[in-house]
């Protein structure tokens, strides 16, 4: 039950490759105990932070939101903003964290966010997020890349991605990443920009084609390795996956290495993840946190397997108890089968 190695600063041909695959940044979902946990089972995959925004770092000081576990790399800093000083302040302050790159997100539709003026609001202003990216650019020598949408509301796709990424190709951003739906920014509901509007992978995949020079991954919808897999072949450079990696990690992630890395790796069971977690929570807690905080990633481990229900039943009813310990987690392992 050792912990991981703390592995090299990842350079940026590294963290380029590692972008063949990557985990979505979710809000209150990719924290740091999620990617810990991501990365124990893949090794190779690109990680991604929740949005961090500027003002919390810059105007707030909120300096604890960059905190990280150096075997989380290679790991992303994605940042929300649209004042190119401050998001040129807050990449530095990422930076001299130590992370290995700073995404710009210009793809969340919450009212929040765009009250902020950021997120997928500023797809319809692409001078503004050039500006944005060059000032950050000349603030950091780690990668900037940009997280987007194929339009908001009204906008027609097929002419505003074309001028996005024309834009931030200008600015020296040299890999992006393309939800392939627009956002609707007034009428639907953050949740509902992830599912109602229809994916165009035939878009992103024309994007590619008319900027060979770009690195593009593509986000929205994937929910396995062989849709991965498919997507690579058309030519795209990289895959974003979001909740499929968050509820069905296993799946996702324990065959990544091979599969799409090439990788020879062979997937570690769920189990010995199980305990691997074990000597990081006990580290979490002696802390001062609490032990729900880390567990509430895990319960996905065993999805589709028998005992999953009593595996998620048991972590959900005790793991906020207080005193609970990696005794809980025990227990909860001891409610999943053995495989022969």
């Amino acid at each position: 039950m050792s912990e991981l190695p703390t592995p090299r600063k990842q350079g940026k041909s590294d963290v380029a490759r590692a972008a063949r695959l990557s985990v979505a940044p979710m809000m209150d979902w990719t924290d740091r105990h999620c990617r810990y946990l991501h990365r124990l089972l893949s090794a190779h995959t690109l990680l991604y932070t929740e949005m961090v925004t500027a003002p919390a770092l810059v105007r707030g000081g909120a300096l604890r939101l960059l905190d990280f576990s150096p075997q989380e790399h290679p790991v992303a800093l994605q940042l929300g903003g649209s004042d190119p000083l401050e998001l040129a302040q807050a990449a530095r302050f990422g930076a001299e964290a130590g992370y290995d790159q700073v995404d710009l997100n210009c793809g969340c539709p919450s009212d929040r966010v765009q009250s902020g003026t950021f997120g997928a609001i500023l797809m319809r202003s692409p001078e503004l997020v050039a500006d944005c990216v060059a000032a950050m650019r000349a603030a950091v020598d780690i990668e900037v890349t940009v997280k987007c949408r194929i339009g908001v509301d009204d906008q027609e796709p097929r002419e505003v991605l074309p001028a996005f990424l024309d834009a931030v190709r200008g600015a020296g951003c040299r890999r992006v990443v393309i939800h392939a739906r627009k956002a609707w920014l007034k009428g639907l509901s953050p949740k509902e920009n992830r599912d109602v509007p229809p994916l165009d992978y035939d878009l992103v995949v024309a994007m590619k084609q008319a900027f060979p020079d770009l690195h593009l991954s593509i986000n929205g919808g994937i929910d396995s390795l062989d849709a991965a897999e498919a997507l690579l072949a058309r030519g795209l450079d990289g895959v974003m996956i979001g909740r499929a990696a968050y509820h069905q990690p296993w799946d996702i992630l324990a065959a990544a290495d091979a599969r799409i890395f090439g990788a020879e790796r062979a997937a570690i069971p769920p189990e010995d993840i199980v305990r691997q977690m074990l000597p990081y929570i006990e580290s979490h807690l002696a802390q001062g946190g609490r032990l729900h905080q880390v567990t509430r990633h895990m319960m996905g481990l065993f999805a589709g397997r028998p005992g999953a229900r009593g595996w998620r039943r048991l972590l959900s009813e005790e793991a906020t108890r207080d005193g609970a310990g990696p005794e809980v987690v025990e227990r909860a392992l001891e409610r999943v089968p053995a495989i022969a």
